[in-house]
């Protein structure tokens, strides 16, 4: 007996994640294959026996791992989406619902002969659409602008709306079939009762468990490996307390609970939502397999013509009316209503309160109960096969869709990737990056890139990303697995021939061969790798456009640059042709390409100097207060560079104490350079330490001296730069050697009152200006964004201090009267700016 349930497990298991495997090998919905399967898998050959799958138990297992199905689809949910469609949403799950119960429960009645109980629990029951079937279908389609978010919010919202509804007539027809003496109005006071009771539990008790696993979480009262299971915890602990209190709540508190998790700023639950995705995969695998288990074959009897016709009016008749009705007075444009009417697609939901209504009526209507379960799964099958069928070329037919999207989606935001963004958003096409680094994103937004944190592999990444216009992706991060895995998560996205990534390895061109096709995007840019690409651009290579004339060939440029350019992208016509190393470019007249082209010197140079200015913005400042030991100063610099680095501070602490003892710590006019080159990074850092007191450093420590005196250091300067970029490590140290050697940098130096003024010290002569605001404010600045500062193009605020203090020069900060600014640009910029603002350049 115990094997025998050991097979049906596994058997489920097996059978659910294998047919959602092949459903995405066939780019086909998985419902429809699920079902196919599990029907096979029961009544067809026996091997999930109908008569074991019958029970409370079941039933039990269904509504709970509904209950998480929810949660995960609340946590996708962004409250500020609303402005723009909460009318639209709302309407939708109340006059829509009220809508189609009625016209459903209608052609139920006239239809399918059922009697008006009956009729109406059916219309109830079909109201719900269900976002295990919306999600995946606008991930296809990926529809313009708010018609996207309008129909993914319907769809997770209805879910929980429409089940209630339907255990509120269902808990009538009870009342009245079993309470002698019960009238239908008793028994529709009885439902308002039920309402209210299930707003009110699912409202109080989502608030409560939401905010209780926020204060866990935000007090690390559990440790990192428990947080998930944790939240797991309280969702299914909250979900069974409020069912208990009322009866069928706990889809609507779970809904409710994902909601306000993912809205609240208190804690990331971003490794909560990766989790439940994985969950959920599971859940509505093994959920499908077990219901259409149960069916029996000779329910496919009470199929008739006359269920195909009620499905038929569910599509074409019912579904039109409750979207017109609700979106009347929205703003919607006819387009777009003709578009929603065509996407409501039954779900898990549908499934399992079809199921559990059977089971419960089979005593009173067992005629009908027993016709119940087919048609609805018959309107699952339908409506999916329908609905995934047409969807994408009536969205294109509408113009909601673009039937040949150009837009590039790009992995990785760091300083190259940025100028390919650029380039190809001048090209003309739309541009999205995303990247885990913060500091990426902003510097991508401040180039005017569409640019937005996220995780590439998580798949939530999928529903919260506005991927419209987007037809490619470009796998561009330093990370050759995340590229990998990247690219399988977005070819359920983009065809396979539109996803692109760098070339796996780290110097041979051929490395890539190591990872398998089949498990890899196409390889860029001829077989070209991160650090390759990443050490040119470091060397002063950069991004240039060229057009292809009659006058000016793809040879003649390729001649100019001998034969070393790089193509990376092509525009032809309204296409974006992407260099791979299966499909090079063959530029012709009227087209314009985008070269990765070696510098000139003078070139290398402005980007060694913009190079050094943008490390030394973002460096951090210690100042310390009295004479330390070495080892004690680089433990402190490298717990500020930990915060920046993918390495802990004791490594880094390490690697500046071992590069010490080899010489790697050279001392020059009293100030020390410890630095030591990292693999895995794309940007070096920069930890500059002002010795207020000269601290005493003992040569034992591995100091590079000229003679074995203990010497006076008024400063350290820690440099990690990466692995991969050997010139712009040594032309850092040489910039930063060729100002201590400056005959009055000590005394500016030790003299800064703040940190604004000790990174000034650093700046290369004439290539800064300070301006105080409360004197002056010839350049306009006050009240103005950093973004929009009216200021030449070659120059840009890098500082800015505030009350004593050095704040983050963000784009959007406003800037006061009382700021001091630092003005960055080219000497000759500087010269004017600092004329027009009453200064003199680098005071």
């Amino acid at each position: 007996m115990s094997e025998s349930i050991l097979i049906g497990i596994v058997s489920v298991i097996v059978l659910g994640i294998g047919a959602q495997w092949l459903a995405w090998r066939l780019r086909i919905p998985s419902i429809l294959l699920l079902l196919v399967v599990g029907f096979t898998a029961g009544p067809v050959t026996g091997l999930l026996a109908p008569e074991s799958l019958q029970g409370d138990w079941l039933f039990a297992f269904v509504s709970l791992s509904i209950g998480i199905i929810l949660f995960e689809g609340g946590l996708s949910l962004r409250i500020s989406e609303l402005r723009e469609i909460g009318a639209a949403v709302l309407n939708l799950i109340t006059i829509g619902v009220l809508v189609t119960w009625a016209l459903a429960g209608i052609a139920a009645y006239y239809l399918l002969g059922f009697n008006p109980p009956m009729s109406a629990l059916t219309g109830a029951i079909v109201t719900v659409t269900g976002p295990t079937v919306i999600v995946p279908l606008l991930r296809h389609v990926r529809p313009k602008g708010r018609i996207s978010k309008i129909a993914k919010w319907e769809g997770i919202t209805i879910d929980p709306v429409g089940a209630v509804l339907a255990v509120l007539v269902l808990e009538t027809i009870l009342l009245i079939q079993g309470a002698e003496g019960s009238n239908l109005s008793e028994a529709v006071i009885h439902a308002i009762k039920g309402l209210m009771l299930t707003i009110a539990t699912s409202v109080g008790i989502g608030v409560i468990g939401a905010g209780f696993l926020v204060i866990v979480l935000y007090r690390r009262l559990v440790p990192d490996f428990l947080r998930t299971s944790v939240a797991l915890m309280l969702v299914v602990g909250t979900f069974a307390l409020s069912n208990a209190l009322q009866a069928e709540s706990g889809l609507l508190e779970v809904t409710l609970m994902g909601i306000i998790l993912a809205n609240q700023k208190f804690v990331d639950v971003r490794r909560i939502i990766e989790f439940k995705e994985d969950l959920q995969v599971l859940l509505i695998a093994s959920l499908f397999i077990l219901l259409s288990a149960r069916l029996d074959l000779a329910a496919l009897q009470l199929i008739t013509w006359h269920s195909a016709v009620f499905l038929a009016i569910l599509i074409v008749v019912v579904r039109p009316i409750a979207v017109f009705f609700s979106t009347q007075p929205t703003k919607l444009d006819m387009k777009e209503k003709i578009f929603l009417s065509w996407l409501a697609p039954r779900g898990i939901v549908a499934a399992a309160v079809s199921s559990l209504f059977a089971f419960r009526l089979e005593a009173i209507y067992p005629e009908a109960a027993a016709e119940l379960v087919p048609l609805i799964f018959l309107v699952i099958v339908g409506t999916v096969a329908i609905y995934g069928l047409t969807i994408s070329p009536i969205a294109r037919y509408l113009g909601l869709a673009d039937p040949n999207p150009q837009g590039v989606l790009i992995l990785g935001a760091h300083p190259w990737a940025r100028q390919l963004g650029k380039s190809i958003r001048d090209l003309g096409f739309k541009v999205m990056m995303i990247d885990t680094n913060p500091r990426n994103i902003r510097f991508a937004g401040q180039m005017n890139l569409d640019a937005v944190v996220a995780n590439a592999l998580s798949e939530a990444v999928l529903d919260e990303l506005d991927l419209s216009g987007l037809g490619k992706m470009l796998a561009l991060t330093p990370n050759d697995e995340i590229n990998s895995l990247a690219t399988l998560n977005f070819l359920e996205i983009f065809e396979s021939t539109e996803v692109y990534q760098l070339a796996v390895g780290h110097g041979k061109a051929d490395d890539h061969v190591m990872v398998a096709s089949h498990l890899r995007g196409n390889v860029l840019f001829g077989g070209q790798n991160f650090t390759t690409l990443t050490e040119q651009y470091n060397d002063g290579a950069k991004l240039q456009t060229f057009e292809i004339t009659a006058e000016t060939s793809f040879e003649d440029i390729m001649k100019s640059y001998d034969d070393s350019a790089l193509p990376l992208v092509l525009a032809r016509g309204g296409d974006l042709l992407v260099s791979s190393e299966d499909t090079p470019l063959t530029p012709a007249e009227g087209d314009r390409i985008v070269l990765f082209v070696q510098s000139q010197e003078k070139e290398k140079a402005r980007v060694e100097v913009e190079t050094f200015d943008q490390l030394l913005m973002r460096a951090h400042v210690l100042d310390l207060d009295k004479e330390a030991e070495f080892s004690e100063v680089a433990r402190q610099a490298s717990a500020l560079l930990a915060t920046r680095l993918p390495i802990s501070a004791d490594k880094l602490a390490t690697g500046f104490l071992e590069g010490a003892r080899f010489g790697a710590a050279p001392i020059a006019n009293g100030f020390a350079i410890p630095h030591f080159r990292l693999p895995g990074i794309a940007d070096p850092e920069l930890v500059l330490v002002r010795c207020k007191e000269p601290s005493r450093i003992d040569f034992e420590e591995g100091f590079e001296m000229d003679d074995d005196k203990p010497t006076l250091v008024n400063g350290f300067f820690f440099l990690v730069s990466p692995q991969s970029s050997p010139g712009t490590h040594l032309r850092v140290l040489a910039q930063l050697a060729g100002r201590i050697d400056d005959d009055d940098f000590l005394d500016s130096w030790m003299g800064a009152p703040d940190h604004q003024r000790v990174k000034e010290t650093l700046i290369a002569p004439g290539r800064y200006v300070s301006v105080d605001l409360s004197d002056t404010d010839e350049l306009g600045l006050v009240g103005s964004r950093i973004e929009e500062a009216s200021l030449p193009n070659d120059s840009f605020i890098a500082l800015v201090g505030r009350g004593g203090e050095l704040v983050a020069a963000d784009p959007g900060m406003v800037l006061r009267e009382s700021d001091r600014v630092t003005i960055v640009g080219k000497p000759d910029t500087i010269a004017r700016l600092a004329q027009r603002a009453g200064r003199s350049s680098n005071r």
